[in-house]
């Protein structure tokens, strides 16, 4: 595992192979007194990457942030260590289980494609990563999903929020011409352009006019249009909602972190008339999204995937988000509030018990086989998912009955993902390509069947023919019925300045977009938002006054206040015990 990319370059230490990221300008001598001088013996090295210190990000001494870390093994987790000559040591867990992390990192996608038309045309080679975003060339994925922020406002005021609009703060709020611009940035991406774009807040839902964004969005060629929401508004107001469903949103990022009031004081008690009128308009989806904090919500991730289960017919997915711990904090505090992905498998894995397990999870530049595939048989360019192998994971669930079955419990992936690498490279290597994928289009029908372990497909699924429509039409339209019968159960671990690994952050294929011709991966935007984030939205904002004389409303009329009765709490707690018994919850 000694190399991880093949950009790595690989030191020697007394014998053991140690990964160097390209963006670390050390010498074998200077990497082996690193490693003296931050590990003890029996602490294994497994990589040299180059982070940020925590310290020096908050005091926005941004050219001397950097630091030279090492991703370590000790104690059967994977941990991070770096010195800042200034302030000291600082530590963190980058993954909890090494095993996973070893099993894993295999998957790495060891290629990506990179954005020929990059806006930043600096040279690159000479800033350091994440200093100049826009994107450049060093940048090693395209955009698989853009957040576009169509305003600073919300209807909530969230402790653990990244941002939003407070009380007499500038508020920003593009306009549709500028958001037009910015849509088309993304569009006329190459050699990909993004067809997946996420609007965000702030609160999307506090724009009247975001059906009309969405409809743009749509008729710019997005084929992918979600809304990340607290579904506050959608819960109250049905003409509104259908409005937006029917300019075209497909899903709903829908803000969920907990099934008691006491774990989502935040939209606890509208979330089941919220999913009810998205399932009343019988065009859209909705995912659940838990902000995962330790010691807050992390006991309830199985009754989370219990109560996506129950409503499975509207709720396409969960996609659990572990905390990204920005700013300063006492080491006991982010050890008991730091969740990884693994340590989140690990207690999905007990609270389901066993019904969804670790060996059901693969990191999401897992499919690259899929891309790969699709690319040799049309011979272009497709989406690719070659995000870094410790940003995220997932699985899917299907179902019989009451019992949740992972689609490893009846495909073998791993064996099914080397046959589609293995007919890439043969198409790739053919002279005459379109009858070489004409031909790996018929194997792959003929040989589909040997991946599945049918006595534990669940009745009525016919995953093969799912597979063959997915691969060979290569698009949305193929995915649907695989989506529409499946849960889907991933996480995406964001960054903060404690973990920070430039690598991760030059891989990642999440973006935003903003109004001045940049896009920005998201950890480079949400974990130092005064060089990107904050600067660009202050540049765009209006005073509040301004705002409020300009739409006649007060901004402070936004927020919601909660009026229910003892009877109506009631009977939303009695929706939430049916909809967990169903699937076990004692």
């Amino acid at each position: 595992m000694h190399r991880i990319y093949p950009t790595d370059s690989v030191a020697d230490i007394n014998g053991i192979k140690i990964s160097v990221s390209e963006n670390v300008k050390l010498s074998e001598k200077d990497v082996k007194k690193l490693i003296r001088e931050l590990l003890a013996e029996d602490e294994m090295p497994i990589r040299i990457i180059e982070s940020v210190c925590p310290a020096c990000a908050e005091e926005q001494n941004w050219n001397k942030m950097f630091l030279h870390a090492i991703v370590f093994e000790k104690d059967g987790k994977v941990l991070i260590r770096k010195k800042c000559e200034k302030h000291g040591i600082f530590e963190d867990v980058y993954w909890h289980d090494v095993e996973y992390f070893r099993k894993q990192v295999k998957f790495a996608d060891k290629r990506g494609t990179k954005v020929r038309n990059t806006q930043i045309k600096t040279n690159y080679s000479a800033i350091k990563c994440p200093l100049c975003c826009g994107l450049c060339k060093k940048h090693k994925s395209h955009t698989t999903l853009a957040n576009l922020v169509v305003t600073n406002r919300c209807d909530l005021s969230c402790w653990y929020c990244f941002f939003y609009q407070r009380s007499e703060q500038p508020v920003y709020e593009p306009s549709l011409e500028q958001i037009k611009e910015m849509l088309l940035l993304l569009r006329n991406q190459k050699p990909v352009p993004c067809n997946a774009i996420q609007l965000t807040g702030g609160e999307p839902a506090v724009r009247e006019d975001l059906p009309e964004i969405v409809k743009m969005c749509r008729k710019l060629g997005f084929e992918h249009v979600q809304l990340n929401t607290n579904g506050i508004r959608f819960s109250k107001d049905y003409k509104f909602l259908k409005k937006v469903v029917e300019a075209g949103a497909n899903v709903f990022y829908l803000s969920f972190d907990g099934v008691t009031p006491e774990t989502n004081p935040k939209n606890f008690w509208e979330v089941p008339k919220t999913i009810a009128n998205i399932r009343r308009t019988s065009k859209a989806g909705i995912v659940l999204v838990p902000t995962v904090i330790g010691g807050v919500n992390t006991h309830e991730l199985g009754d989370i995937i219990r109560y996506a289960a129950f409503h499975i017919d509207v709720v396409r997915g969960v996609n659990f988000q572990p905390v990204s711990l920005v700013g300063m904090m006492p080491t006991k505090e982010r050890e008991k509030q730091r969740v990884t992905i693994p340590k989140a498998i690990k207690l999905i894995e007990e609270q389901t018990d066993g019904a969804i397990a670790r060996e059901d999870f693969y990191v999401v530049p897992f499919v690259k086989a899929v891309s790969d595939f699709v690319e040799a048989i049309k011979g272009t360019k497709q989406y690719r998912l070659s995000t870094h192998f410790a940003c995220g994971a997932a699985t899917y669930v299907f179902f019989e009955g009451r019992k949740m079955v992972p689609i490893t419990r009846f495909l073998d992936v791993e064996g099914f993902m080397e046959f589609l690498e293995e007919q890439a490279n043969e198409i790739k290597k053919s002279r005459v390509r379109k009858l070489s994928g004409a031909i790996s289009g018929l194997k792959l029908i003929a040989k589909i069947n040997s991946f599945v372990i049918k006595e534990n497909v669940p009745k009525g699924l016919n995953i093969s023919k799912m597979l063959v429509d997915a691969l060979i039409r290569g698009n949305y339209d193929g995915l649907r019925e695989f989506h529409y019968k499946s849960l889907f159960i991933g996480m995406m671990h964001f960054m903060d300045p404690y973990n920070y690994d430039v690598d991760r952050v030059e891989r990642c294929c999440i973006h935003y977009v903003m109004p001045n011709k940049r896009i920005v991966p998201f950890c480079a935007f949400n974990v130092f938002p005064e060089l990107y984030r904050d600067k660009v939205q202050k540049e765009y904002s209006i005073p509040v006054k301004e705002w409020e004389k300009r739409t006649g409303k007060k901004a402070s009329e936004c927020k919601y206040v909660r009026k229910l009765s003892k009877e109506e709490k009631e009977r939303i707690l009695r929706q939430y015990r049916r909809a967990l018994s169903k699937f076990g919850k004692k």
